[in-house]
């Protein structure tokens, strides 16, 4: 499970019903509250794990922190109350970690918030298969992840663009927080806040350019 945002609970349940799965974790890119209001029903619920970058993880039990004064304003006022889950994991850059068979490449990619991550496939098969990327709010299908919230920088979000993006293969598919997934070499190609910036080495496991 992957950024369980406020209604994602009951579509989580019926897949698991439908499928018969066993859930076992839940990553986090990020603390903003519309990826991770779900997350401690969902561990709970499943006895899973949840994955987040120590940066981030203060907003878990304060959410408001994260967020616009506005938005914060509403959250006070509504009925929810926010915690960290039972079991909970610090993620750091470049870590690996393994969850049901499946190798997932953590990079640190601060300025949409400070515990930014995305999670990477780790794999090395078929040229035809091609690895994921979940994305969070870091890069969106021909935009990126606002940087005016708290914790948010927008240099410091090019320099997560141009050294944990850039470098990665064409084929990589994009799946981002929020809107339609893409792939690196279409934002490469023609997404505005890309086009300009230079490559940096690669961060971890791919394929390369």
């Amino acid at each position: 499970m992957v950024d369980p945002g406020k209604d994602a609970a009951a579509g989580v349940a019926e897949v698991v019903r439908e499928h018969r799965l066993k859930p076992i974790s839940v990553l986090l890119t990020h603390g903003h509250i519309d990826h991770v209001w779900s997350v401690v029903p969902l561990t709970g619920t499943y006895d899973a794990t949840a994955y987040l970058h120590p940066a981030d993880r203060a907003m878990l039990k304060d959410p408001a922190s994260g967020v616009s004064p506005d938005s914060a304003r509403l959250l006070v006022g509504s009925d929810y109350s926010f915690a960290e889950p039972d079991r909970l994991e610090e993620l750091a850059d470049g870590r690996t970690i393994e969850l049901a068979g499946v190798e997932l490449v953590v990079d640190h990619t601060p300025g949409h918030t400070r515990g930014s991550v995305t999670f990477r496939t780790a794999y090395d098969g078929p040229e035809d298969v091609p690895e994921l990327m979940f994305a969070g709010d870091l890069l969106f299908a021909g935009s990126i992840g606002r940087t005016d919230l708290p914790g948010g920088d927008h240099a410091t979000m090019l320099r997560s663009l141009a050294d944990k993006v850039l470098p990665l293969d064409d084929r990589v598919v994009v799946l981002p927080g929020h809107g339609d997934q893409t792939t690196i070499g279409r934002e490469r190609a023609s997404n505005p806040y890309l086009v300009d910036l230079t490559p940096s080495a690669p961060s971890g496991p791919s394929r390369g350019l």
